[in-house]
């Protein structure tokens, strides 16, 4: 789960972000962080929505290569 002070970072920076949700790229989520909560991150996309997203997935600088996320479970 991504940090309150790493999102914190990536908002007041201004840091476009991908967010990873699983093996597929085309599936990843480009943006900047907007606002964030114990279970949610809400980001806004290029196009200017709005999505919110769980804080489980995997947040990136979206300027970064690509991570795979590989164990993606959660027991």
């Amino acid at each position: 789960m991504v940090s309150d002070k790493q999102l914190d970072h990536y908002r007041q920076e201004g840091i476009k972000v991908r967010v990873v949700r699983d093996e597929i790229a085309a599936n990843d989520v480009l943006g900047i962080v907007v606002a964030w909560n114990e279970e949610q991150v809400m980001i806004r996309k290029p196009s200017r929505r709005i999505v919110k997203l769980s804080r489980s997935y995997t947040y990136e600088p979206a300027e970064l290569e690509r991570h795979q996320n590989e164990s993606k479970e959660e027991e």
